[in-house]
């Protein structure tokens, strides 16, 4: 039998009883290994590149450059690595600059353990995770009256597909199997997307595409 393979996690945590703490629980989840675990930001672009984990847990108030400054160079240097924050705040300004930036997700440190292995695998799955105070605040902005960015035409018909089933809450997988096409297809697609939409990340696209 084949063992599954774990999904790698890097912490960024600058309290460091929490730091501590956090890596003991995510040291009970069987399918995840913390692989390094730093407490500022400096010390996470420095490190973190190196060990290309699956996902990052980013605090956001960090001392020196904080975790939403983090962001977009983090995932330059670990492309195919998706980031969390967690974080103490909800304030809406910290919520969508993260995601401008490239998060994927957004947890407050109140989550509990199954919370935070539940984000982990979604994201690692394609999904985007977030606190059920934070998916309202998301959910309220879909609601506001803003113009549908779907009649850009810079966007295929399958790329508008694609980016059409993401903001469904499809992952890649049900999204490759909704197109007949392999879950790194739609990783593809989604890059492209980005690339055309002037963002960092599948969920600043579909926040966007549903402007």
């Amino acid at each position: 039998m084949t063992l599954k393979r774990r999904k790698t996690v890097a912490l960024v945590e600058d309290d460091r009883l929490l730091r501590k703490q956090l890596v003991s629980i995510l040291g009970e989840a069987p399918d995840v290994e913390v692989v390094i675990a730093v407490s500022s930001g400096e010390e996470a672009l420095q490190k973190i590149p190196a060990h290309s984990p699956d996902v990052i847990l980013l605090d956001i108030n960090l001392p020196g450059k904080s975790g939403i400054d983090c962001i977009r160079d983090l995932r330059a240097g670990c492309q195919s690595t998706e980031v969390i924050m967690l974080t103490a705040y909800e304030e809406e300004d910290k919520i969508f600059n993260a995601l401008r930036e490239g998060a994927s997700g957004y947890l407050l440190k109140t989550s509990t353990p199954a919370e935070l292995f539940d984000a982990i695998a979604d994201v690692y799955s394609g999904g985007a995770p977030f606190s059920s105070h934070i998916a309202r605040k998301v959910a309220q902005y879909f609601r506001q009256d803003r113009k549908i960015l779907e009649e850009n035409a810079s966007l295929s018909p399958r790329e508008r597909e694609v980016l059409k089933l993401l903001s469904s809450g499809y992952i890649y997988k049900e999204v490759a199997d909704q197109m007949d096409i392999t879950p790194e297809t739609v990783r593809t697609y989604v890059k492209r997307i980005c690339a055309k939409l002037h963002v960092n990340s599948k969920v600043e696209a579909i926040l966007k595409f549903r402007r």
